[in-house]
């Protein structure tokens, strides 16, 4: 019903930028959620940054200052921009999503993942 589908990931040097994009398609009514997260080899998956429904963000301690997570509402897409860049920030980032549907289902929706690599 919903599908997410990211982009813009890929190899950057430290001190580096990248900016991911998360598109969403399908039945949606309206967002409760939509944000990052993000896994590492070895490690679990974590909260990078957040947008609830009212406006509010919330970020992960280790990127706060450095990520900003914005959205176009018209678009149904949520944005990571991602600057001085780390080496502990390589992971695979996921789009997650609380949707509302038309048929009034709420339910999670997670995207295929992107490649982040930072790298000299």
């Amino acid at each position: 019903q919903v599908q997410l589908v990211e982009s813009g990931g890929g190899l950057v040097q430290p001190g580096g930028s990248l900016r991911l994009s998360c598109a969403a398609s399908g039945s949606v009514l309206r967002f409760k959620r939509m944000g990052w997260y993000r896994q590492a080899p070895g490690k679990q998956r974590e909260l990078v940054a957040d947008f609830f429904s009212g406006g509010s963000t919330v970020y992960a301690d280790s990127v706060r200052g450095r990520f900003t997570i914005s959205r176009d509402n018209a678009k149904n897409t949520v944005y990571l921009e991602m600057n001085s860049l780390k080496p502990e920030d390589t992971a695979v980032y996921y789009c997650k999503a609380n949707v509302v549907t038309y048929a009034f289902d709420d339910n999670i929706y997670w995207g295929q993942g992107t490649q982040v690599t930072v790298s000299s």
